[in-house]
């Protein structure tokens, strides 16, 4: 097994009385698209923010062996390349030029060389953002944009991409479209890590699922045994039915009966 990219050590966060991510540990390898799950309030977010360098810490972050704050600004945002929850494009560029933002960890400045480039127009690609390349991203609608910022996040080109609910405001054909893109990620060495609410797109497109509950981590198993056990319901508060149809398993979140 190869070594892990990143390494994840009682990593906590504090603010004030609240301890919104408490004590969390766990790794990843290159090669892996873990879904990080959980309700509201969970601590999702905290955690991915604080992966990110955003909010202060406790605890230990290693990248490949070493610690990731050891890293130089400019070479953490190369390695690590972070999507937010959500993420605002107001400015009036044209699509294509909030892409190539994602290449300015690399030094890169306009005219793009070759390589920053190339690095953009696959990242547009991926996205199925070149319909929408000249048109200016505060004239995007919600999901557009989303598209848009994930493209500007795969530019990076890094070897781990953390992304908060990318495929909250997709149709479902872009939302199958963003899991084949974190899937393209994985398969050239790289990890990622998303947050979503979408338990059956997250069984599907994961290899691992990650639960967290109150801040903690409560679970850190194989996508295909998620459904086994009560870990879903432990993290949820609500049991989860399945079905197998046309070759899908289904996932449906559903209420127990006290009959």
């Amino acid at each position: 097994m190869s070594a892990p990219l990143l390494c994840v050590h009682r990593l906590t966060v504090r603010r004030g009385a609240r301890t919104p991510v408490a004590d969390v540990s766990f790794e990843l390898r290159g090669g892996e698209v873990v879904a990080l799950l959980g309700p509201n309030g969970a601590g999702k977010t905290t955690l991915l923010r604080a992966l990110a360098g955003l909010v202060p810490h406790e605890g230990r972050i290693d990248w490949r062996g070493a610690p990731l704050a050891r890293l130089s600004r400019a070479a953490r945002a190369r390695a690590v390349a972070y999507l937010a929850q959500g993420g605002a494009a107001a400015w009036p560029l044209p699509a294509r030029e909030v892409v190539a933002l994602g290449r300015l960890p690399h030094g890169a400045r306009p005219p793009l060389s070759g390589a920053d480039a190339q690095a953009v127009a696959h990242a547009l690609a991926a996205s199925h953002v070149p319909p929408l390349a000249d048109r200016p991203a505060s004239e995007l609608s919600g999901g557009e944009r989303a598209r848009v910022l994930l493209a500007r996040a795969l530019a990076v080109e890094a070897d781990l991409l953390l992304a908060d609910e990318p495929a909250a405001a997709l149709d479902p054909a872009h939302q199958l479209a963003v899991i084949g893109v974190v899937a393209g990620e994985a398969s050239r060495g790289g990890a990622v890590l998303l947050v979503t609410h979408d338990v059956g797109l997250a069984l599907r497109g994961c290899n691992r699922i990650l639960l967290m509950r109150e801040g903690r981590l409560i679970a850190d198993l194989p996508a295909a045994a998620a459904l086994q056990g009560d870990a879903l319901e432990r993290a949820y508060g609500v049991g989860f039915a399945s079905a197998e149809a046309q070759g899908l398993r289904l996932i449906a979140p559903h209420t127990k009966s006290n009959n």
